[in-house]
């Protein structure tokens, strides 16, 4: 399985790229300043079966391509984001990105989810160390995009999927 890692300029990204080769991946990993034209070579040329948009400083309106990416390959491409990725992702289908509540950089929160597509079999609540200052806005959440995990201590956003690709 080829996954096409987007590098948002995070030192976390090497450690997502570890853990898709741990579980038997083959991570490609694009800087997000890669043009569209050359993401979409790599997807072709590689045969990528899964997208990882990873964590990043500032905002979705920073995030270089991946948005793009989310926009023109998320349909029929599974796609994950991660913390700046999960944002883009609402980001991109209309969500409004806000300030947290409280900050959470390096504390732990216990989160509640679904037990659904990727978190099934995972503890719930899962106990989780957080690094963000920044989450999607429940209440612009649109109705394409569903809610599959949240925050117990402070009822934050913590993981979302579309309603109907694999994203």
């Amino acid at each position: 399985m080829n996954v096409l890692v987007i590098d948002n300029i995070d030192s976390f990204v090497y450690n997502l790229v570890q853990y898709v080769g741990i579980l038997g991946g083959n991570p490609i990993v694009v800087r997000n300043t890669t043009d569209l034209d050359r993401i979409n070579e790599i997807i072709k040329k590689e045969k990528v079966t899964r997208i990882i948009i990873s964590p990043g400083p500032k905002t979705p309106e920073d995030a270089g391509i991946s948005n793009r990416i989310i926009e023109n390959f998320g349909r029929r491409i599974p796609t994950l984001g991660i913390c700046l990725g999960h944002q883009c992702i609402a980001h991109v289908f209309g969500g409004k990105i806000r300030r947290a509540r409280t900050l959470k950089h390096g504390k732990i929160s216990l989160i509640e989810h679904n037990d659904k597509g990727i978190l099934k079999g995972i503890s719930n609540p899962l106990e989780a160390v957080r690094y963000h200052s920044l989450v999607v806005d429940d209440e612009t959440l649109p109705d394409s995009l569903e809610v599959t995990a949240k925050s117990l201590d402070d009822d934050e956003i913590m993981g979302l999927k579309h309603k109907k690709y694999e994203i």
